[in-house]
């Protein structure tokens, strides 16, 4: 069942310099959302966005009703979305697409985000938690300054980090990190989101260690019903649309 309600900001923490965290409440009942589902958000008040933006759901509160969105400022709507204020209302259509899915109780799960990607899966790591899981973090961004809500992430589990100029955690890529070094992974299932590239070798690493690995797709997705089909990615099972679809795939599923 998807939805469209109207939220009321009543929190907006900037966290650096291009992301900040809204905080929403509904007056109707929030339904039960999947991690990894996401919300198409109207824009109001900008001249030049026609379009409804998605985004992920960071995390949800239901018992005083509220959601947080991670926004990072891209364009003329995400920032108009980032300066909104309290009180101000905003619109949704949600929950959308199809999140992530609960592990075996044998499994140890790594969940892996690169830059704005680390947005569902702070709901993910409450969710695991919930379910007696223990979720473990590897972060990846450009430097320190791009680190968003660590401590969030350090409350449900370890959290591990990398940077591409060293200035916290190991140097480099998400890819170089030693726990993703190992011949013998002491993981046996992969949530991801974030950059296409980073995806893409997380998946091959998953099939070279038969390891099972779900991904969470970035591409644009103007509707969120699978009618624009702007979202069409190819699948071992023809293309699909990502806003239906997905955006969490099997990535043993993907045509990469």
């Amino acid at each position: 069942m998807k939805y469209i309600h109207d939220f009321t900001v009543t929190d907006n923490i900037r966290q650096n310099h291009e992301f900040v965290v809204l905080t929403l409440k509904c007056d109707s009942t929030i339904p039960e959302i999947v991690p990894g589902q996401f919300a198409e958000v109207r824009v109001d008040n900008a001249s030049n966005t026609f379009l409804r933006r998605p985004l992920s759901i960071h995390d949800v509160n239901y018992n005083n009703n509220s959601l947080k969105l991670l926004i990072q400022e891209v364009g003329e709507g995400t920032k108009k979305l980032s300066n909104l204020n309290k009180g101000d209302s905003i619109n949704m259509v949600y929950p959308l697409g199809k999140g992530f899915t609960k592990p075996l109780n044998d499994q140890k799960s790594l969940l892996v985000g690169g830059g704005c990607g680390v947005a569902p899966l702070l709901f993910l790591g409450r969710y695991l938690v919930k379910n007696n899981i223990t979720p473990r973090f590897l972060i990846g961004a450009k430097s320190s300054k791009d680190l968003i809500r660590l401590d969030e992430y350090r409350d449900l589990g370890e959290v591990m980090i990398t940077t591409e100029d060293g200035s916290e955690g190991v140097k480099g890529f998400i890819i170089h990190h030693p726990v993703l070094k190992t011949e013998k992974p002491d993981f046996n299932i992969i949530y991801t989101c974030g950059p296409d590239g980073m995806m893409r070798v997380l998946s091959k690493y998953a099939a070279k260690h038969n390891i099972d690995c779900q991904v969470s797709l970035e591409n644009n997705m103007a509707c969120g019903f699978g009618a624009c089909l702007c979202c069409v990615t190819p699948t071992q099972q023809g293309h699909k649309c990502t806003c239906i679809d997905g955006p969490v795939f099997d990535s043993k599923y993907l045509k990469w």
